[in-house]
């Protein structure tokens, strides 16, 4: 869990826009899609490594990962969640 002081300095690096928590059913949905080798990044890369959360732009459009408990606020690392299937 990120910490509500930082969460509140954080912005999306992209558009400046506030970020929040992702309710952990959207962070389990895109875990099940990394797993079945689903969720790509901005970049284009498939996301590899399993979620420990991910904090959401203001528009809902993008997905900032926590590994390790460490956000990546990396533009071309961002989810974009428009892939996002409900079934998985």
């Amino acid at each position: 869990m990120i910490d509500a002081q930082l969460l509140e300095l954080l912005r999306c690096p992209v558009d400046h826009s506030p970020l929040t928590a992702a309710h952990h059913n959207l962070v389990e949905r895109i875990n099940r899609g990394i797993a079945a080798g689903k969720v790509f990044t901005m970049g284009g890369q498939a996301s590899e490594k399993k979620l420990d959360g991910g904090l959401v732009r203001a528009a809902g459009d993008l997905l900032y990962a926590i590994i390790d408990d460490i956000p990546v606020m990396l533009p071309d690392e961002a989810i974009p969640l428009s892939q996002i299937g409900e079934d998985w």
